[in-house]
């Protein structure tokens, strides 16, 4: 079966870099990784010693992302699957089943951050990549798992995973300043609650519609809440992400006065002209959405 979906299937692209084909004569070990900004991030530690492709392609959710046939027969010529954990990927169980290739989980090692309510109460929140500080322990897994596939650049991992991890220093510095000074700590509201990490590194109270993205979204009862608590906390913007329909926050945002700023970036990288190409972009470009949102 597989042979006949690889004469029926396109060639494969590299979603995060655009609609590159990728080129059969690279001889470079092929990872990878489950959606684009985890692409991105490997790419800054594999340099030019590993090829890099995601499953998704730009703008997707991942969530629930379904595979199709041809990303199952692409995957059979990886040489390594990294992917986040933490739950996030729902279908990747039975995606890795079918593929020979090793694979390793980049967020582990990460202190979770649990989820508070609804469906997925108790469980880890897995958006850890969008911390500063938690997606160096990304970077680290990274570094050990390119080395062991590509052992005689593992110094040349090492060296452009502490490169990697300065410059996340300083985007947390950046976080940091952002936010400092506030006579009271001001609440971020969206849609999913995927800034929890953000968050916390940012020392910002949080609220949002739904947990995860799922189903289950937008609920009376969601927007409801939402409404009390921005109403309560005299919250004077609130954000949704670029993955999912905002009609639900814009009621938020008409009933209770607030500005709706969009889109926040979480699960997806933009194209390489877009205003989030690469996983640091990502970060920087919602830590200026959301300080222009809650600015007194």
């Amino acid at each position: 079966m597989l042979v006949v979906l690889g004469l029926l299937a396109p060639p494969a692209c590299a979603p995060g870099s655009g609609a590159r084909p990728a080129v059969s004569a690279d001889e470079r070990p092929m990872v990878l990784t489950t959606f684009t900004v985890l692409a991105d991030l490997v790419r800054q530690v594999g340099g030019d010693y590993v090829r890099v492709e995601s499953v998704t392609k730009v703008g997707a959710e991942i969530h629930g992302y379904q595979p199709t046939p041809s990303d199952l027969v692409r995957a059979q010529d990886a040489d390594l699957i990294l992917d986040n954990g933490l739950g996030l990927e729902r279908w990747f169980a039975r995606f890795v089943a079918a593929v020979p290739a090793p694979h390793a989980v980049l967020s582990e090692g990460v202190k979770p951050v649990d989820i508070r309510s609804g469906n997925y109460q108790g469980r880890p929140n897995p958006h850890a990549w969008m911390s500063p500080e938690a997606a160096k322990i990304y970077v680290d897994n990274t570094v050990a798992a390119l080395s062991k596939l590509v052992p005689e650049h593992a110094g040349d991992f090492a060296a452009n995973g502490e490169a990697y991890k300065r410059q996340l220093d300083e985007v947390m510095r950046e976080l940091h300043a952002a936010f400092a000074g506030s006579a009271a700590v001001p609440a971020l509201v969206t849609c999913e609650g995927a800034f929890s990490y953000l968050a916390r590194d940012a020392g910002l109270r949080e609220a949002f519609l739904w947990p995860v993205n799922s189903d289950a979204e937008g609920t009376p009862r969601q927007i409801k809440d939402a409404i009390n608590f921005v109403q309560q906390h005299d919250v004077p913007s609130v954000f949704c992400e670029s993955t999912v329909n905002p009609g639900a926050m814009e009621q938020v945002a008409e009933a209770t006065g607030a500005r709706l700023l969009t889109p926040l970036y979480v699960d997806s990288l933009s194209r390489p002209d877009g205003p989030v190409p690469s996983h640091l972009s990502l970060i920087r470009h919602d830590i200026e959405l959301i300080k222009e949102g809650l600015a007194p």
